[in-house]
């Protein structure tokens, strides 16, 4: 995704919900969200690739009659967005059999990414709200013998918003359960609406030092801090729903040489921890991921470098002692 400082000409369009995000249109096709004074572009760029036959399982859109202007505006309207692929798994991106969905576009270009193909909103498969929420409403007696639901991830779930919030809303009129798997970054573009509409964010904090984030990430922390503090308080009386708030994973990747260090991991624990004492029950479960470089042909494949293909997976120990750093701290963790 594509950053650029706001211009002079750029007009600020709110998007409800109090969540202060700011739509700035500067070209009639550009959107994006101003995060600590830089106007992150949402790249809505027109997904291109052809309809995939195996894999994403949703060939067969007819979008091909619409010209681009038709499609950028479905896309802003949220009835269109740009779609990796979608799968069905129990217990990994929440509880019970989830439909998982993959958008395409992220902002952040992490060094251990295994989905570097889902990086370019221009990669993706055209696909509408109303097909995906057809396809949702076929498992929702998986959903409910599992406790399942959907879960909307990426890529950056946040990058396409207003495609993420018609999925959400589509599938809670639904009864279904929902996540989003998101780092955060764009945690302003979420309205108070998507909020109330998400029961689950698996939220993934790369880092807890700046320094290390950065070189992780190319991004600042701020942000992602930020949007977990947010989420905390949205379930606190007068919040934006206090009746049912949402529930946080937290999720941290441990890789050797890079996010391991003790102050590191205890920066990340401390936080997640703080998470608590603003809203107790905010984080119910922390997921320490073990590095792993399955995704370096995908990089080889793109023509980029893979700066961590001679970084070896934790050991147990290694696993073991971050681990106890979070549960030391009383947190739920795997």
């Amino acid at each position: 995704m594509s950053s650029t400082s706001p211009a002079a000409d750029v007009t600020t369009l709110p998007l409800g919900g109090g969540a202060g995000r700011g739509v700035q249109e500067t070209d009639g096709r550009s959107l994006g969200t101003v995060v600590h004074g830089e106007l992150i572009s949402e790249g809505l760029d027109v997904p291109t690739a052809p309809p995939r036959r195996t894999g994403a399982g949703l060939a067969g859109l007819e979008v091909s009659h619409l010209d681009r202007s038709e499609k950028f505006a479905m896309m802003r309207a949220g009835e269109l967005g740009s779609v990796h692929s979608w799968e069905l798994v129990t217990a990994v991106d929440g509880p019970g059999t989830r439909m998982t969905v993959f958008l395409n576009g992220c902002p952040l270009r992490c060094l251990y990414c295994h989905n570097p193909d889902t990086l370019e909103m221009k990669d993706g498969e055209p696909v509408t709200a109303d097909q995906l929420l057809t396809r949702i409403k076929r498992y929702v007696p998986a959903f409910t013998a599992t406790q399942g639901g959907l879960t909307i991830s990426g890529g950056e779930v946040l990058q396409q918003p207003a495609f993420a919030a018609r999925l959400l809303r589509g599938a809670k009129e639904m009864g279904v359960h929902t996540a989003i798997d998101t780092s955060g970054f764009l945690g302003a573009a979420m309205t108070d609406e998507m909020i109330a509409d998400t029961d689950l964010v698996l939220l993934d904090i790369k880092s807890g030092d700046p320094d290390i984030y950065r070189r992780v990430t190319k991004r600042e922390l701020q942000p992602t801090l930020d949007f977990g503090r947010r989420l905390a308080r949205s379930g606190l009386k007068g919040g934006v729903d206090p009746d049912d708030p949402v529930e946080v994973w937290l999720r941290f990747v441990l890789v050797p040489g890079l996010t391991d260090d003790v102050r590191n991991v205890d920066l990340v624990a401390d936080y997640a921890a703080e998470l608590n004492q603003i809203r107790p029950g905010t984080v119910t479960r922390v997921e320490v991921l073990a590095f792993h470089n399955m995704g370096v042909d995908k990089w080889e494949t793109l023509g980029r470098e893979y700066e961590l293909k001679n970084t070896p997976p934790p050991t147990p120990e290694l696993l073991e002692r971050v681990r106890e750093q979070f549960r030391s701290r009383g947190l739920t963790t795997y």
